[in-house]
């Protein structure tokens, strides 16, 4: 469906403060201020005195992508993400818009305000066109909503006859999160601003009369409410009795922030989904409290992706705001994470352990998505659909044929040029040794060959344990120079890999006694141009080791073009996440 022509696609930015500037903070603070209300003319957003421009249909339907996570096997901690399509009528539909303030303690938190309401405000409009039910809900400014129609239209409802006894309390969590660790920790707070820019922020908020640690007095003006049609409240009892009263069948949230007040609040997923309604996040319409220097040490938004996760596998499910509105989901200005997809079926090397922890260490600037095989069926892999979207892809397989239009979206992956990462049985991920696959599976012998660059033919004794170091004539490279001196010894048999092909470049060589070096690690430039990086290494106890998760990190961060790190970072991140654990705000 359309963009509604009252969303602009490019809304004025608010720029960080730049100290090299002679501007006073002062002055860069008001200017904030000054361009969130500018922003909000712009978009012509009304007031709570304001009226709809258009009057309410009742025919629109829409195909939501609703998303959602299930166990492997019980028990396992992995999870298959799947995609199941529904058709919602908007007349059917509720948005609850929660704690979209007009100001925060945290500057970062109203800059990322600032940047998501304009698409959040079309959002709006466009269901609110077709009838659905908007319900504004900045908890704690009820007083500057007194004489809105919109909240006296909310208190006139009649309580429901079935309201839930504690729908008027805060949840810090609910069952199905009983025995599942926080995926971050927010118990300071999560305010991730520079702390010179948040004393200045603080101070400039005090200066304007408000409290510095709550300076929220009403929603954003940059999101139209309509006193004709929509309601006002932050009472769980009140939205309880309204979504009885119009009859609401679909409830999605919208607003900040994800891992607390979108969870926890008496309205929010947590009392919703516990008490039986169909509750849905709008996971691009949202945005988190975290702090990059807490556990587990990852980007801002790599902290809202965990708890989107989080969401997804023991709450309720996520789509986005392009299910509504058509074109790309929103995403961040500064949001610019590499996408890596990770392909995992193999029954030797345990990777489905091993790759998890190492994303979760060392990959905090990617945006990750895990695929896995399914435990019953072979051949099929849950969601493997979704890597189109991705920019990289890592691939840790054996000997599995797979469905012929799941092999198709690998192929059309590798075609587009993107970057390709394999670890370990990569080499002989899609074909069985000696055999053709089973009815309805389809196999890509020549991956090794035309994609790794490689050409495995069978390995060295299981008790040959290889020593490995940099090739004698290292090409001067970044990614070679980032590995020198490197020297350990695998834990795993050595690949029979040679003769490489001609786009390679070996990076490191392993050892055994009596037998020629073979090649470990190496760079591909495909026919295409694309980047690959391989490395017959993955054995579980290679991941225990420094020097290898620094050769696969780079190797990684080769292929997607980023910063490499070295060997003292990759100690310091495996430190800083096997110390801590999740912490809920209380």
């Amino acid at each position: 469906m359309p963009v509604s022509p009252s969303y602009s696609p490019t809304p004025p930015r608010i720029q960080p403060f730049n100290r090299s500037t002679s501007d006073s903070y002062t002055a860069y603070c008001s200017r904030v201020l000054i361009l969130l209300a500018g922003i909000a003319a712009v978009l012509g957003a009304v007031t709570p005195s304001g009226l709809a421009e258009e009057p309410a249909t009742s025919t629109g339907t829409y195909s939501i992508r609703l998303r959602a996570q299930s166990e492997v096997t019980p028990g396992s901690g992995r999870y298959h993400r799947t995609i199941k399509p529904e058709t919602w009528s908007a007349s059917d539909t509720a948005v609850i818009v929660c704690d979209m303030w007009d100001s925060h303690h945290c500057l970062n938190a109203v800059r990322r305000v600032g940047e998501v309401a304009p698409r959040m405000n079309a959002l709006l409009v466009e269901l609110r066109k077709h009838g659905a039910t908007i319900i504004h809900a900045p908890s704690g400014c009820m007083e500057a909503y007194v004489d809105a129609p919109a909240r006296v239209r909310a208190q006139k409802i009649k309580p429901a006859a079935n309201v839930p006894s504690d729908i008027s309390t805060w949840c810090d969590r609910i069952d199905s999160e009983s025995s599942i660790p926080y995926p971050l920790d927010q118990s300071a707070g999560g305010e991730d601003d520079d702390l010179v820019e948040h004393a200045q922020w603080a101070a400039t908020l005090k200066a304007a009369g408000r409290n510095p640690r709550a300076p929220w007095l009403k929603q954003t003006d940059m999101l139209t409410i309509d006193n004709g049609r929509d309601y006002i409240s932050d009472s769980g009892t009140e939205i309880w009795s309204i979504l009885e009263d119009r009859r609401i069948k679909h409830v999605a949230l919208v607003g900040v922030h994800t891992n607390m007040c979108v969870l926890g609040r008496p309205f929010g997923l947590r009392q919703l989904a516990s008490h039986g309604k169909q509750v849905a996040l709008i996971r691009d319409m949202t945005d988190t409290m975290y702090d990059p220097r807490c556990w587990p040490y990852v980007s801002h938004f790599s902290g809202t992706d965990l708890i989107v996760d989080h969401i997804e596998r023991h709450v309720c499910p996520s789509f986005t705001s392009a299910d509504i509105l058509g074109g790309q989901e929103f995403r961040f200005a500064g949001d610019l994470r590499p996408r890596l997809a990770i392909l995992i079926a193999e029954d030797e090397y345990e990777t489905e352990i091993t790759l998890p922890e190492f994303v979760a260490s060392h990959l905090g600037g990617y945006r990750v998505q895990l695929v896995f095989g399914d435990a019953q069926a072979q051949g099929v892999l849950p969601g493997i659909e979704q890597i189109a979207s991705a920019d990289a892809l890592l691939v840790s397989m054996r000997r599995r044929p797979i469905q012929a239009d799941q092999l198709a979206v690998v192929r059309q992956f590798v075609d587009a040029g993107k970057p390709v990462i394999g670890i370990r049985t990569a080499s002989h991920a899609f074909c069985l040794r000696d055999k053709p696959p089973a009815t309805g599976l389809a196999e890509w012998r020549e991956f090794d060959g035309e994609v790794l660059g490689g050409s495995y033919t069978n390995h060295y004794g299981n008790n040959d344990h290889p020593q490995i170091s940099v090739v004698q004539s290292p090409a001067d490279t970044p990614l070679a120079q980032s590995l020198k001196g490197l020297s350990f010894v695998s834990t795993g048999s050595l690949y029979k890999v040679l003769p490489l092909g001609a786009g390679t470049q070996p990076l490191l060589m392993g050892a055994i006694a009596n037998q020629k070096p073979e090649p470990v690690a190496w760079t591909n430039v495909r026919a295409g141009g694309g980047r690959t990086f391989y490395t017959s290494l993955g054995h579980k106890g290679d991941f225990a080791q420094d020097a290898f998760r620094l050769l696969l990190a780079n190797g990684i961060h080769w292929a997607c073009d980023q910063p490499l790190v070295t060997i003292e970072s990759i100690k310091q991140q495996r430190e800083h996440y096997h110390a801590g654990h999740g912490k809920q705000r209380k």
